[in-house]
């Protein structure tokens, strides 16, 4: 559910992705989106953006000593750190490859997880296309998106606060109402839809969910687009800093079927 950031050297986002994994709200919604994918001894299950392979292990434990864990990322630094987090897991296999494309063969996945990874691609359509042709007749697939045009941050500056969620939807996150649509696109790929989940991530102490929504680095990179007011846009940092804090936003979780019949 976290936001990201261009600048970051690859060990800044690999430390990043696993504190927000680590967080409260990030190891709830994990362990949720286990036990819904229905993981069995002996799958074959798929990880779409693995990243440094924080969900790997656990994936590997669900499949025990007869499955196969596949973990896909384009990412070097990414595959890099997930090879060397599942040296110890022989039924792990990492492999390179695109979401639109992915490096499998048609039906040979019982399940297959998508975690924040479709708010980044230039075709979330495609990659749930590929989803549906590598996961065999009856298997799921489970999706979980943040909605980023949710995003509300208290604030006696009601203006500053919307243009801050408005340049995270316009300029940060290319899919950022991505949460919202899962279901229809699961459904647009032929999959059956098994449940859709929402649930709103809520805030109350501004360095937790500095954590996710990198307040200062994302209003610095608006005010010098333009976007935000410098002027206004620090004194709003002030007081989300020292006062009270409240921030929200949607995280929607959403499980699709392979139809049993299918070809």
């Amino acid at each position: 559910m976290t936001l990201p950031s261009s600048t970051l050297r690859a060990a800044d986002e690999i430390a990043y992705l696993d504190h927000a994994a680590a967080s409260d709200v990030g190891r709830q919604y994990k362990h949720d989106l286990l036990a819904a994918l229905d993981v069995r001894p002996g799958n074959v299950v798929l990880d779409v953006g693995c990243g440094p392979g924080t969900d790997l292990p656990a994936l590997a434990g669900a499949v025990g000593d007869t499955g196969t864990v596949i973990g896909v990322d384009h990412d070097p630094a990414m595959l890099g750190q997930a090879r060397q987090r599942t040296a110890a897991h022989p039924r792990v296999e990492v492999r390179a490859g695109d979401a639109h494309a992915l490096p499998l063969d048609d039906a040979g996945v019982d399940r297959a997880r998508a975690d924040r990874v479709l708010q980044h691609l230039a075709n979330p359509a495609q990659a749930l296309a590929e989803l549906r042709r590598v996961v065999r007749p009856g298997g799921l697939v489970a999706l979980a998106e943040p909605d980023w045009d949710t995003l509300v941050i208290d604030d006696p500056d009601v203006a500053t606060s919307r243009a801050y969620t408005r340049y995270i939807t316009t300029s940060v996150v290319r899919n950022a109402a991505i949460g919202r649509q899962l279901a229809r696109l699961l459904g647009g790929a032929g999959f059956e839809i098994e449940s859709v989940d929402a649930a709103v991530v809520l805030f109350r102490d501004y360095r937790t969910a500095d954590t996710i929504l990198r307040m200062p680095s994302v209003a610095q990179r608006a005010w010098q687009a333009g976007a935000l007011d410098e002027e206004a846009g620090r004194a709003w940092l002030a007081r989300l800093t020292d006062g009270p804090f409240l921030a929200a936003f949607t995280f929607f979780t959403a499980i699709g079927r392979v139809p049993a019949t299918d070809g």
